[in-house]
């Protein structure tokens, strides 16, 4: 299976012995949980099943992840905010916050076409409970987007960085739905996912002009 990590070592530090097998523990779960979701089905597959498939006891699974459905919402823009951050932190002070996240979401969009991402993606619009988590958690990536933006730029207020992170994240998604859409239609032609999010952000600039 082409893997992800949900949990990738952060840029920039030296992964101690603990923390490198936690890492790749997380990793084992996630990996057994997206395959016995593909080819069961996602309500079929047991929280025991995961485990047992992964090698570890019931009580371990919960020291990794709190449900089943945390274990496939790992693979939703999985390693975003650990992709994202060391981007933005490289990105000009004087670019505004939007226009730098509109850079690094375009460099970063293959990451979410990979085969895991969308079948993850696929499960997790199967069930209305499912298609909840999913919102809840593009939520969550706007929250982190938001933080890592106050991190790069200290002096903006912080309802201009959250308007920014919404409003980015919200392109992103919307680029993915169009995507799907065109993927679905056109397997063999479909545009990137780069392409529909270019289109996004310049739908985007018709209503909000950038920042000068």
């Amino acid at each position: 299976m082409n893997t992800a990590p949900p949990s990738p070592a952060t840029p920039g530090k030296t992964e101690g012995l603990r923390d490198r097998k936690r890492r790749e523990t997380m990793q084992r779960i996630a990996d057994t949980g997206l395959k016995l979701f593909m080819e069961n089905g996602f309500e079929a597959t047991t929280l025991d099943a995961i485990a047992a498939a992964a090698g570890i006891a019931r009580r371990t699974f919960f020291y990794y992840f709190k449900s089943k459905e945390d274990v496939l919402l790992a693979w939703q823009g999985s390693g975003f905010v650990e992709a994202i951050g060391p981007a933005l932190l490289q990105e000009p002070a004087d670019l505004p916050p939007l226009a730098a996240a509109r850079h690094c979401l375009l460099t970063l969009a293959a990451r979410f076409e990979t085969k895991t991402s969308i079948a993850a993606d696929a499960l997790l619009r199967s069930t209305e409970a499912l298609r909840a988590r999913k919102l809840a958690k593009m939520v969550d990536m706007e929250r982190d987007l938001a933080q890592v933006m106050a991190e790069r730029w200290p002096d903006r207020a912080a309802e201009e960085l959250r308007v920014a992170a919404m409003l980015a994240i919200g392109a992103l998604r919307l680029a993915q739905e169009e995507w799907r859409r065109d993927h679905a239609a056109h397997p063999d032609t479909a545009r990137p996912l780069a392409e529909h999010l270019r289109a996004t952000f310049a739908l985007l600039d018709r209503q909000v002009p950038p920042a000068a």
